[in-house]
């Protein structure tokens, strides 16, 4: 009789063996997966987004200076601690929240340590929150310095509104509310409140500058909710995108980039070196096609970087133009 060959099956796993599981990644063993590198805390930390933490501090110092023609770096400096450090603590919150309600558990772009499950949920909080306190730090000291104890409120707010984009029960960040938190914050106050603390004044110009800084902080948002506009979709997420759609959205960012341009424009009446803003166009136009006719979402890491370095250029381009003479 001709022997017969028998199927070989997969042996069983060992008693005790870590088998896959499914459900929120945040619950994985973190045993079972890679170590987490210092590359991977960076990404986490989002450093394309940061430029949109400087930019308002450009705009508001230099526009200061229209009210006083004395430099404070140091407030200035203490400012822009402030601004990054509440980026970076907004980054690791969100990455904790959405991570531990497992909506980031198919994402593309920078790398979540909650929802990969290498780092446990309460150290990526831990961290978000250290930046919150290193930026109260900050703060506190902008506000012993200038004597104007009021702005403790101001900060304050800023850090509650910071964890509520999308921590606690119900986040404004879920409910199409995130770019008016962006414009609000990484926008007007922070713009503002730099230019006031360093002249104890609001000139019109860093009014129209914190506008426009807003503007393209909404913008690189509206990339980024637009490259995961299924993802959140199918978890129940409602941006402003998921609520509007994609068309309405890749309008609606062509206007947010294109707006400040007109701000631009009314300010280079008066200082001509705002007119080098428009090379911020090398990075912003390319974006926008990006945006229109992108296949892949992760092209649109790429279209958020550039409106982010953009967003910075045309700061830069603002503080040197308020800096000058005017004619």
């Amino acid at each position: 009789m001709a022997n017969r060959k028998t199927k070989k099956t997969a042996p069983a796993p060992a008693r005790g063996a870590t088998r896959p599981r499914s459900g929120n990644p945040a619950k994985r063993p973190i045993e079972a997966l890679a170590p987490v590198t210092l590359g991977d805390w960076i990404g986490a930390a989002r450093p394309r987004t940061l430029p949109l933490a400087i930019a308002p501090v450009l705009v508001g110092t230099g526009a200061a200076r229209l009210g006083d023609p004395h430099f404070h770096w140091v407030i200035a400096l203490a400012c822009l601690a402030v601004a990054v450090c509440l980026q970076i603590g907004v980054n690791f919150t969100n990455d904790y929240s959405d991570g531990v309600r497992g909506t980031d558990a198919h994402r593309v772009g920078p790398a979540r340590l909650t929802a990969s499950g290498r780092v446990s949920a309460k150290s990526v909080l831990i961290t978000g929150l250290a930046f919150f306190a290193l930026a109260a730090v900050a703060g506190l000291g902008i506000v012993i310095r200038t004597q104007q104890w009021w702005m403790i409120a101001v900060g304050a707010v800023c850090i509650v509104a910071a964890w509520f984009y999308t921590g606690g029960k119900r986040p404004y960040g879920y409910n199409a509310l995130g770019e008016v938190f962006v414009f609000v914050f990484f926008g007007l106050v922070a713009t503002l409140g730099t230019a006031w603390v360093q002249a104890k004044a609001l000139p019109q110009e860093a009014w129209i500058g914190a506008v426009c800084v807003g503007l393209f902080a909404c913008a690189v948002l509206l990339a980024n909710n637009l490259r995961d506009i299924d993802q959140d979709r199918a978890v129940g997420k409602r941006t402003l995108t998921v609520v509007i759609g994609k068309r309405a959205t890749q309008v609606l960012y062509t206007v947010f980039v294109i707006l400040p341009f007109a701000g631009l424009a009314l300010l280079g009446l008066f200082y001509p070196i705002a007119w080098v803003g428009l090379l911020a166009l090398l990075a912003l136009l390319p974006a926008v096609v990006i945006v229109w006719m992108y296949r892949s979402p992760r092209e649109l890491v790429i279209a958020l970087a550039l409106t982010s370095l953009g967003t910075l250029a045309y700061a830069g381009a603002l503080f040197w133009a308020f800096l000058s003479p005017t004619v």
